[in-house]
């Protein structure tokens, strides 16, 4: 095999910021730009390289920002573009880059350019959006949003429809037009020219679509799956190059697409390790509803996933792009719910234990971890009563659609799916202390925070020299300082045991050798039987050698004797 290119992103760790929940300076119960700025030293002491910021341009805020109305201009519930620009000086003084979020598959229609789109079919801006006539007095095709009902909306002034993806208020945008590649190339040079650290490209599978725009598969609600027809289009990769050639190659940049519908031969193209499209890809194959949760319906579960099924697609990710192409790794992030209530156990027994476990799993396999806010505290899923408690458009629209109208499950079971899997379980306040709202706010917080925020919060977590905290401090102490954590090649070990995933890393003469128990009970395990070496990390202070303790992970470096 040969040697793994360096690069400074395979070797930093990231820290996702949802700046709405972070923290809030200003008492309007929303987060914004100065809050983040004044918890710098923070991120600074957990060790993180770099901050990935979610969308904070300006926005009617229909999807949390991820509908844009101006890409250079900031959300005014975020503060001003000089409080950008203080936030940036201030994190690189502290060593820290930033990413920004790249929302270019669609826009706000309420952006200069659907504004002018609508107006008329013969608009100069009509082709930078995706417009069709309808069929026999309906939608053009069958196609079902992301978001619930259909991935079309009429428009009455011009009698047509346009593509919507995820909201209505979210239009698609025309990447087979020009225009729009130049548009969106010179916003990405202005942000780079600011001095930013690269970008986080939302949906960035999804910006070819089968111009044909046929029929999708029949789901089991009556509409048809888009997904065939919008992910991994047939010019994607064309217009990555492109975007490469004109943008990314003339920065150094950390480059992560989230794609969709991404099977392993399509990342090697994305994440190729020539350089020519993006650093690396989010996959979703092991946070997907396909992964042994079993839903109800649609993405709306209340079944956890199973280690086996995790470790399967984790591992065969592992070894497909070994020297092809880049992996990230995650298992929370905005979209998701939090990783110790979904993959761990979050009950005040096993908590801190399961969280260190699922770290210490994460972060020694090979790729670049990617912490979301919070995760670092072992913050926890909470808990909807009601409708009334959501935020989340995905969230609602799904209650109007299951609830409501179909009436497919009761208000009961949507309430326990969304417990189990809401995107706002990820979206409640970061946790800073005991105080009123949990340090995050003087006001009202615009999504309630979660009750559980007297005990686990960062000022708890900074006084304990056990905590989940200083565990993924020295996580990312190790990266920085184990050049084998980063570009070890990646060896799967007991692939059959139901309760243990271990797995070991190789680089010149050291072997790493990981073993985590992803139960509650003590489970047989010879791993490390006769093995002299350095424990590098462990959740436990004292091991026993036939068996794992409950949730417990060990990392053991052994060298080869020259």
């Amino acid at each position: 095999m040969a040697e793994e290119q360096k690069a400074w992103w395979k070797e930093a760790v990231i820290y996702q910021i949802y700046p709405r929940s972070f923290q809030d300076s200003n008492g309007d119960g929303i987060g914004d730009l100065p809050g983040i700025t004044r918890r710098i030293p923070y991120l600074k002491k957990l060790g993180v390289d770099v901050i990935w910021l979610s969308p904070i341009y300006q926005s009617p805020n229909d999807d949390n920002g991820y509908d844009i109305s101006d890409y250079r201009a900031i959300m005014k519930d975020f503060g001003t573009m000089a409080d950008f620009d203080t936030l940036l000086k201030t994190a690189h003084e502290a060593g820290i880059k930033l990413v920004m979020d790249l929302v270019v598959n669609h826009t706000s229609d309420e952006h200069a350019w659907f504004i002018e789109s609508r107006k008329s079919r013969t608009n100069p801006y009509r082709d930078f959006y995706i417009w069709k006539d309808g069929r026999d007095g309906k939608e053009p095709n069958n196609w079902e949003s992301y978001f619930s009902g259909p991935a079309w909306q009429y428009d009455a002034a011009t009698d047509q429809y346009y593509l919507h993806c995820f909201s209505k208020k979210q239009p698609d945008l025309n990447w087979e037009n020009t225009k729009v590649r130049d548009a969106v190339f010179d916003m990405m040079t202005w942000w780079c020219e600011k001095g930013i650290d690269g970008f986080r490209m939302d949906v960035i599978s999804m910006i070819s679509k089968d111009q044909s725009f046929p029929d999708g598969p029949l789901k089991a609600d009556g509409y048809g799956d888009l997904s065939p027809h919008v992910c991994n289009g047939p010019r994607v990769h064309e217009y990555l190059q492109e975007m490469n050639d004109r943008v990314l190659s003339h920065y150094d940049l950390l480059t992560v697409g989230e794609a969709a519908g991404v099977t392993i031969d399509e990342a090697k193209k994305y994440a190729r390790s020539d350089g020519k499209e993006l650093g690396m890809v989010f996959q979703f194959e092991h946070v997907g509803p396909e992964n042994g949760k079993g839903s109800i319906i649609d993405k709306w579960t209340t079944g956890k996933p199973q280690m086996p099924d995790v470790r399967a697609i984790l591992n065969k990710w592992q070894l497909e792009l070994e020297g092809k192409a880049w992996n990230s790794l995650y298992l929370d992030n905005h979209d998701q719910p939090r990783c110790v209530s979904m993959f761990g156990n979050d009950s005040p027994e096993w908590r801190v234990l399961s969280a260190k476990m699922l770290a210490t799993c994460l972060h020694m396999q090979k790729g670049t971890p990617y912490i979301y806010q919070g995760e670092e505290l072992g913050m926890t899923n909470t808990t909807f009563h009601s409708l009334a408690d959501c935020q989340d458009l995905e969230e609602i629209n799904a209650w109007h659609q299951y609830v409501d109208e179909q009436k497919k499950v009761t208000p009961e079971t949507m309430l326990t799916c969304f417990n189990t899997v809401a995107r706002d379980n990820a979206r409640t306040p970061m946790q800073w202390d005991a105080s009123d709202n949990a340090g995050f706010t003087d006001g009202t917080p615009w999504l309630a925070v979660n009750p559980n925020y007297k005990t686990i919060n960062a000022e708890a977590a900074l006084k304990d020299p056990d905590s989940t905290f200083y565990y993924y401090q020295k996580l990312i102490r190790l990266r920085h300082a184990y050049p084998i954590i980063v570009y070890g090649t990646f060896e799967p070990l007991l692939e059959e045991d139901p309760c243990v995933y271990a797995f070991a890393r190789h680089l010149d003469n050291e072997t790493l050798r990981v073993a985590c128990n992803w139960t509650d009970k003590e489970v047989p395990c010879t791993l490390f039987e006769g093995l002299e070496g350095e424990t590098l990390i462990s959740n436990y202070e004292q091991h026993k050698a036939d068996c794992l303790q409950p949730y417990e992970a060990r990392v053991l470096l052994t060298r080869d004797a020259r």
